[in-house]
């Protein structure tokens, strides 16, 4: 494409948008009708020139254009409490339940992996004296050790905002390093794994894995299960870099990225409530078994929000991304 030519062919429809623009209110019936024509015409041009002949000056007049005239067409909108109703109750579920097919996965591998972690330094006392000396394996692992202590080491209100933060920057990063190719949030959830591993290997070896799974497993059946949501999610994002689909790159980048956007906000909930239980429930006097019945509820309850108003919303087309009014202007693809 001739890009002079193209600029000169077009560039009194740009400049009578402009100025179409520049009225504001006072435009009449027809004005408006011709507004959004030029508009869509516009959007067009824009797309030919970033897919042909890029120019970085003509590009942004043409982008700046036809963001100012979206604005004017679709007006601006203000959120509201239906909209966070909506985000709580269908757009934040359908997202987890679509991406189900990479967090599960994610969920099934990283626990065997864990598993095998947690036997391999539990049966192979060398592997455990490379960790640490053993008097210190001791101090970890003995009752009322630092294993059993690191839960009511402080306050429990002060230690349960701790843990939530922590952990919402792990699933944030999850969720927004995913772009990277994925390797980012591999070596994020490889850490993860890690230290559960070794936190199996070592109790187990002193013969109080029972201890650990008694002091875990209340809230981090929750937490690891937000985790790995953030971890799939991410990965996902990570794969729509290499294969976008039939979609731009661009395009299917910004409608995964937006539902990773809200997702983490999502999660950030989620954590939340495990943060609640590992400050407030784990450490607590309450028997074993009445603590891990919290954790196993906490978690059928996160499971059954996500699959039936999760998987309702998802049916009637629910992507969790944000409402169509809110979204950039998607200009067509040229051919």
């Amino acid at each position: 494409m001739d890009l002079d030519v193209f600029v000169t062919a077009h560039r009194p429809e740009w400049d009578r948008l402009d100025h179409l623009l520049r009225r504001g209110r006072s435009l009449t019936g027809a004005e408006a009708d011709e507004l959004v024509a030029l508009y869509q015409r516009t959007a067009t041009h824009l797309s030919l020139i970033q897919s042909s002949t890029p120019d970085p000056i003509l590009t942004a007049r043409l982008t700046q254009l036809v963001a100012r005239a979206r604005s004017t067409v679709t007006g601006t909108r203000r959120s509201t409490w239906r909209d966070a109703v909506r985000f709580l109750t269908a757009g934040f579920p359908a997202a987890v339940y679509r991406s189900r097919n990479w967090w599960i996965p994610t969920a099934v591998l990283s626990t065997l992996l864990a598993a095998i972690i947690g036997w391999w330094i539990g049966t192979h006392p060398e592997v455990q004296s490379s960790i640490a000396a053993p008097e210190e394996l001791r101090q970890l692992t003995r009752p009322g050790g630092e294993y059993e202590t690191y839960y009511s080491s402080h306050p429990a209100a002060s230690f349960a905002a701790q843990v939530w933060t922590n952990n919402a920057q792990a699933a944030a990063m999850c969720l927004t390093l995913g772009a990277f190719l994925c390797i980012p949030v591999i070596l994020i959830l490889f850490v993860n794994v890690l230290n559960v591993g070794v936190g199996i290997g070592l109790m187990s070896s002193a013969g109080r894995l029972d201890v650990f799974l008694g002091l875990i497993l209340p809230h981090g059946l929750l937490e690891l299960t937000a985790v790995f949501v953030a971890a799939g999610t991410g990965l996902r994002l990570g794969w729509t870099v290499i294969d976008p689909g039939p979609l731009s790159r661009r395009t299917a980048l910004a409608q995964q990225g937006r539902a990773a956007i809200g997702m983490a906000i999502g999660l950030a909930l989620v954590l939340f409530v495990s943060g609640v239980i590992e400050g407030f429930v784990t450490p607590s006097g309450l028997p074993t078994w009445a603590r891990i019945t919290i954790g196993i509820a906490a978690e059928l309850a996160f499971l059954a929000y996500v699959y039936v108003l999760g998987g309702r919303a998802a049916r009637t087309g629910d992507t969790g991304d944000v409402e169509t009014a809110d979204r950039s202007a998607e200009v067509p693809a040229a051919a």
